[in-house]
């Protein structure tokens, strides 16, 4: 059976860090391997990317292996052939698929009829290989994560559930700040509670933030709710990440964010260019752990 990368609750919590280290050693030693000599990945985006086409394009070329990168545009995804065809097919031709799209139920369903490994890029639901670099930024500073308080500000969405499955595998305390209306997944916060995951949800962004040694924050509206745009203005008013909040974060917090950031809204200009913001540091570790990934899925 191919080995599938879908949730950060689909691995165990040794594999959790095991990923996070390998990649803190690649990023290191400027690793340059041959997991994917002669091998091929395909791409299906469904959805628009910068990082994330970046970084995994870049990290299956330093593994030693090939691209194909699909949109709808190009293939029959956007068509009328059915999932499941795709992904046999794929597996005829290609050794490994990494997905970008809406639907969770659609990197599920590739991973039942597909022969080859699936990586989840991003769904609605989840965006685990974003989390799992935000782990891996933070232990490059806090090694020992077991007294880190992060403070979530914003939408509950597949960022929101993602940090609350990242809780369940790694020792920090995780608190959400979130309006009324725009909690994550209960069944996601259910099932990372039943696991360990010390996880607490408020309405209040500067509760979250009290003490906090990480403020990570998201866009108001992810791609797809563009036009939700105003309604989200009105229900996010005050969940901005700025030096008023981390005033009551705790000294040397640091701010995150996995981009693109619309600077005035959830997170102010002066903070993403200021000393708090570890947020290009982030963004660059996105290559390092999608070759830790990739090379677990093909190993």
């Amino acid at each position: 059976m191919p080995r599938n990368f879908l949730r950060i609750l689909d691995v165990d919590n040794d594999t959790a860090a095991a990923l996070v280290a390998r990649a803190i050693e690649m990023k290191k030693a400027a690793f340059r391997g041959a997991t994917f000599a002669g091998k091929h990945a395909v791409l299906i985006f469904e959805k628009a990317s910068t990082r994330t086409r970046l970084s995994f394009e870049v990290a299956v070329h330093q593994l030693g292996g090939q691209t194909i990168f699909m949109t709808p545009h190009e293939s029959q995804l956007g068509r009328s052939e059915p999932l499941r065809d795709t992904a046999r097919v794929i597996s005829r031709y290609a050794d490994c698929i990494v997905v970008r799209t809406f639907g969770q139920e659609k990197v599920e369903e590739l991973v039942r009829y597909a022969d080859v490994p699936v990586v989840n890029a991003l769904t609605d639901s989840y965006h685990p290989c974003q989390v799992l670099c935000d782990v891996m930024t933070m232990t490059e500073r806090t090694p020992d994560l077991s007294g880190v308080k992060v403070a979530w500000i914003g939408d509950g969405n597949n960022m929101a559930n993602s940090w609350i499955s990242a809780a369940a595998r790694f020792p920090f305390a995780l608190t959400l700040a979130c309006p009324e209306g725009y909690d994550p997944d209960a069944a996601v916060l259910a099932e990372a509670r039943a696991q360990g995951a010390r996880v607490d949800l408020v309405r209040d962004p500067y509760e979250a933030a009290d003490g906090a040694h990480y403020v990570n924050t998201d866009v108001w509206a992810s791609m797809g709710q563009e036009a939700e745009q105003k309604e989200r203005e009105a229900a996010f008013a005050g969940f901005i990440v700025d030096d008023e909040l981390l005033a009551r974060a705790a000294a040397g917090v640091k701010v995150m964010h996995c981009l693109p950031a619309h600077r005035g809204e959830e997170i102010t200009d002066a903070v993403m260019e200021g000393p708090a913001s570890i947020v290009f540091d982030q963004a660059e570790n996105r290559l390092h752990i999608q070759k830790a990934i990739l090379e677990w899925v093909m190993a």
